[in-house]
């Protein structure tokens, strides 16, 4: 193989690797912005769905504390086939398993560690 040849395979590689490693974040972000839609369409009127903020509702939980209280992962089968409440306010929802991915990914990104 020639050096002009090798260097022309050689940024090949680099310009495909290169598409993989920023392909993925551009993805996570997407899928981080549904999961976040989702909450803020279905769940903001009563709890604070981003970092920041009170609930409007006192007694519900803000979302980015939720693994305090267990992992955010056993969420899913409960989003999946529909979350139901202890108490008559909270409606029941239910998504699909791709909105529950974006879901939990968003959950995920934004818990807090414990308060001491």
């Amino acid at each position: 193989m020639s050096r002009s040849a090798a260097v022309v395979a050689a940024a090949c590689v680099l310009e495909a690797l290169a598409r993989v490693a920023f392909a993925a974040p551009a993805e996570d972000e997407q899928l981080l912005k549904r999961g976040e839609a989702l909450l803020q369409k279905n769940c903001a009127p009563c709890h604070a769905v981003g970092k920041t903020g009170d609930s409007p509702r006192k007694e519900a939980p803000p979302f980015r504390t939720l693994a305090q209280r267990y992992p955010v992962e056993q969420l899913e089968e409960s989003l999946g086939e529909g979350i139901m409440s202890g108490h008559p306010d909270m409606p029941e929802f239910s998504f699909e398993a791709d909105e529950v991915g974006d879901i939990i990914a968003y959950l995920k990104s934004i818990q807090q560690p414990p308060q001491k």
